[in-house]
């Protein structure tokens, strides 16, 4: 399961998405975020759900492959689903089973909170998919560049949130060789009380935070050896350029939350 999460991974593509400067889907996907919530009845939703899977099919990313990255996630949005569906208490009652009391305004609300989270989740995971971490780093040290002015260190903390996303897919697969190890030797991961659970969890979190501060170190060494010293006077390889493209993708974006305005109830 550990091996299909795909956040913090980046395909490689030639496709529309892929050529929108770092800045551009940065902001469409901030202003994405924030639409969302405007999303209050099933047409709302449609119309979001029909933007994310035309961005999908736009991006040439394989939906198979951004399914199987989808599957971890599911777990935590039926969970959301159940707990706004018993804790809700709205609309009429539909069914009782012992002290807990479903009813079905219990039912929407959890519907849509639900879909909500899937929705942020697929378009936060297709930015990362569609933009290189070095693009990423770039686009929000320019979107946060007006912060040096009160000595913020802007390109350290954008620097900071793409390694942290670079290495969320080398962690994974770090715990799952731990997790195949300590496997090898009886730990039993899935089975037992809450407690054996917990205590199994205690060998696999010791490693692994071994091995982060090592690459860590490892990373710190080579960026060292490199002569890295922070973003003053550094160049780049590749200028990031707002093209006419950019600003139709933002200006879709205002258009898609005006029409959520519209249609909401």
């Amino acid at each position: 399961m550990l091996q299909n999460i795909i956040i913090g991974q980046y395909v490689a593509g030639n496709s529309i998405i892929h050529q929108l400067d770092a800045r551009s889907k940065l902001t469409a996907t901030f202003l994405f975020v924030m639409i969302v919530f405007l999303a209050n009845n099933w047409l709302t939703y449609t119309i979001l759900f029909l933007t994310i899977l035309f961005t999908i099919i736009i991006s040439k990313v394989s939906p198979r492959y951004i399914y199987r990255g989808m599957k971890p996630i599911f777990f935590l949005v039926f969970l959301m689903f159940i707990l706004h569906g018993i804790m809700t208490k709205e609309g009429e009652l539909l069914f009782t089973l012992g002290w807990i009391e479903i009813y079905m305004g219990g039912i929407i609300q959890g519907l849509f909170i639900a879909l909500r989270l899937l929705l942020l989740i697929m378009m936060t995971t297709l930015l990362t998919l569609t933009t290189a971490p070095i693009q990423l780093t770039d686009g929000l040290e320019s979107i946060f560049g007006p912060f040096r002015k009160w000595n913020v260190p802007v390109h350290e903390l954008a620097l900071m949130m793409s390694i942290s996303l670079r290495f969320i897919p080398t962690l994974l697969q770090e715990t799952e060789k731990i997790m195949k190890a300590q496997m090898a030797r009886g730990v039993d991961f899935s089975g037992g009380s809450i407690t054996g659970r917990v205590k199994a969890i205690i060998p696999l979190l010791v490693p692994l935070f071994i091995q982060s501060f090592r690459r860590a170190e490892d990373l710190a060494t080579a960026m060292e050896a490199r002569c890295y010293r922070g973003g003053v006077g550094r160049t780049r390889l590749r200028e990031l350029e707002w093209k006419t493209k950019d600003t139709v993708t933002v200006g879709l974006i205002l258009i898609l939350g005006m029409i959520l305005v519209l249609v909401r109830s």
